[in-house]
């Protein structure tokens, strides 16, 4: 089985660290476990792991130094804290010092399993960063959102922007299961929008011209004229899970259709 990444667990229980090597370890991970934190803190100091797993109460110095040492010896190792005893000043500081997650004890095999993908698709999410930073202005990405995103037909969206603007665009993985993109084209001399009706269109790589419908009615106020170039960018690295791309900006003149 192919290795996932490094997760190192830090617990004085054995029913708890063989319980965790054994759930994460069925997953793919490549587990290390100690039961001291002195001993952990070694671990970090000499190896590199992309996910710390730590308790709180632990015989020789308590899990949020260890978590406090931790953060300075491997910065960007990821920390999740366990404990049998919750305590809400706990939560906070381990929130404070960096942690990712704080929880309680006992948890399901499926719970710990959810922990770790959470924390393992973060890590990924934030390798991506350089491209979002590339298209900041260009991309929606969907795991930074606040305000909602109303998806409407034929796999358009729009969303509130700023100071009464609109957002809208296209959800590039409901297309994909169209078949191969080649670009989008805007309708030319628009100024205004109209619900229901065509403000833009999809062209396939066999020529085929697909109509992109707005969401609402508006004064047309921006285009984003980088459009094919980020599309081209997010299906040639298969990054388009996770963001979608705006297409216009718009002031409504009523509410979505």
């Amino acid at each position: 089985m192919e290795k996932k990444g490094k997760i190192l667990i830090l617990d004085d229980d054995p029913v708890v660290t063989l319980s965790c090597k054994r759930i994460l370890g069925a997953e793919g991970y490549n587990i290390t476990t100690v039961d001291k934190g002195d001993a952990a803190l070694n671990k970090l100091a000499k190896e590199d792991f992309d996910l710390f797993i730590s308790d709180v109460m632990l015989p020789d110095i308590s899990g949020m130094e260890v978590l406090k040492e931790a953060r300075i010896i491997k910065p960007k190792t990821d920390v999740v804290i366990i404990t049998g005893y919750p305590k809400l000043e706990d939560a906070k500081e381990a929130s404070r010092l960096g942690a990712q997650q704080y929880l309680e004890k006992p948890f399901t095999p499926d719970f710990m399993i959810n922990v770790a993908k959470k924390v393992f698709d973060k890590r990924g999410w934030i390798l991506r960063q350089t491209f979002i930073d590339e298209f900041r202005d260009s991309v929606v990405p969907l795991r930074e959102q606040e305000n909602p995103i109303i998806f409407y037909k034929e796999g358009t969206w729009a969303r509130p922007f700023k100071d009464g603007l609109w957002e809208m665009g296209c959800d590039l993985r409901y297309w994909l299961l169209s078949g191969a993109l080649t670009y989008v084209d805007f309708i030319k001399g628009m100024d205004k929008v109209e619900a229901g009706k065509a403000f833009a269109n999809i062209y396939t790589s066999t020529g085929t011209s697909i109509d992109l419908l707005s969401p609402m009615s508006g004064d047309l106020r921006e285009i984003n004229t980088k459009v094919n170039d980020v599309m081209a960018a997010l299906l040639k690295d298969h990054m388009s899970e996770g963001w979608l791309l705006w297409l216009a900006r718009v002031f409504p003149l009523e509410g979505m259709e």
